[in-house]
């Protein structure tokens, strides 16, 4: 069996080639680089990490809630077809709309690597070569988590949402050095960071879902901190009209994600009424709050590296989030690696435990 059996609707074509513009670029300069993202590159070494060992794939999971989130956290909750569902049906919803999420982020993920990829190729510096390097292995093992859930725990796949699509296509096909960069860096993966981190922080404590998220998190982290790091300094020598462009990308691709997350395709493929649904996400306080929660890293972060100007601040504010400006981006990160320490410490303390129980045992046996 294969994925395309487990896709909600195949894609046709089954696979997507984007035509990349820019030049491959060669450095003769070999010495020390810039001491903060050789210190990622470190920081990336050390932390690889085998999604085969370091997650226990024998865990259950539940297919028809495999994030295992409250009903409250689902977007049609309490609404009038939610209300008018009976629990068969529900639980048809629960099971659609988080398979969507994770088919989301899996597509993604496989965007991040392709264009990690890309940033090694194009970027002008060896330092940045050498992080987007170990990036391309992270985001190839977090491809293979989130494909070993859906398949095997909720047997389901959907395909890729239309906005994530054309934000992909705009950061591939620009030619500039720094798009990729702006494009998955800071905006794509500033978006799945901060939904990474709802959803973990709404899972069961103890779900396999929570545990992927948290150990992917980690690593996004660094991820995001790589594109303000080398952005910072270049949109600072930038023209105003370069920075203009820059600017007017962060916008329009502000928008697409937002409407990223409304999930027509679930509606869609549950035989619901999609304009109705729409309209109660778009409308919903919970959903609005979630939508706005998104955005949590991305705002600080577009501020941190110089596109603050008039059309990205009035964009924000129209979006309800401008004032996420405030945040402390470090913070936040630090708080994202944390989790995933914690919930190593805590697996570790089990095994030992387990160990000392064989070991009682195995003394009384005898």
């Amino acid at each position: 069996m294969t994925t395309k059996d487990k896709y909600t609707e195949i894609p046709a074509p089954y696979s997507w080639e984007v035509p990349s513009a820019g030049d491959a670029r060669f450095t003769w300069e070999y010495d020390d680089g810039r001491a903060r993202l050789l210190s990622l590159y470190q920081k990336g070494k050390d932390k690889q990490w085998d999604a085969q060992s370091r997650i226990d794939w024998t865990q259950d999971v539940d297919p028809m809630n495999p994030i295992e989130l409250p009903d409250e956290f689902h977007p049609l909750f309490g609404s009038p077809m939610w209300d008018a569902s009976d629990e068969a049906r529900r639980a048809e919803m629960r099971q659609h709309f988080q398979a969507w999420q994770l088919s989301q982020f899996l597509h993604g993920e496989q965007g991040a690597m392709v264009c990690a990829a890309k940033i090694v190729e194009v970027v002008p510096d060896l330092d940045a070569k050498f992080y987007a390097a170990t990036q391309t292995m992270d985001e190839a093992r977090h491809v293979e988590a989130f494909s070993r859930f859906l398949q095997d725990k909720v047997d389901m796949v959907y395909p890729i949402n239309k906005h994530l699509t054309a934000l992909l296509d705009d950061t591939l096909r620009d030619s500039r050095w720094d798009m990729p960069y702006l494009g998955m860096q800071v905006l794509i993966e500033g978006l799945a960071l901060a939904a990474f981190g709802v959803l973990r922080d709404m899972s069961a404590q103890d779900s396999l879902a929570r545990k992927v998220l948290a150990y992917v998190m980690q690593d996004e982290a660094r991820h995001v901190a790589f594109g303000r790091i080398s952005l910072k300094d270049y949109y600072s020598a930038l023209t105003e009209a370069e920075r203009g462009e820059r600017e007017e990308f962060v916008v329009d691709a502000c928008y697409l994600m937002r409407d990223r997350f409304r999930g027509e395709e679930v509606f869609e493929t549950l035989g619901m009424d999609v304009q109705a649904c729409a309209e109660w996400v778009d409308t919903s306080p919970l959903m609005i709050q979630f939508r706005s929660h998104l955005f949590s890293r991305i705002v600080p972060i577009v501020k941190d590296i110089g596109l603050w100007g008039d059309k990205v601040q009035k964009a924000f504010r129209d979006m309800g989030v401008l004032d996420m400006a405030g945040l402390d981006i470090e913070a936040l990160m630090k708080a994202d690696e944390d989790q995933a320490t914690a919930l190593d410490r805590a697996h570790a303390e089990m095994a030992d435990r387990a160990v000392e129980v064989d070991e009682v045992i195995a003394a009384g046996a005898s």
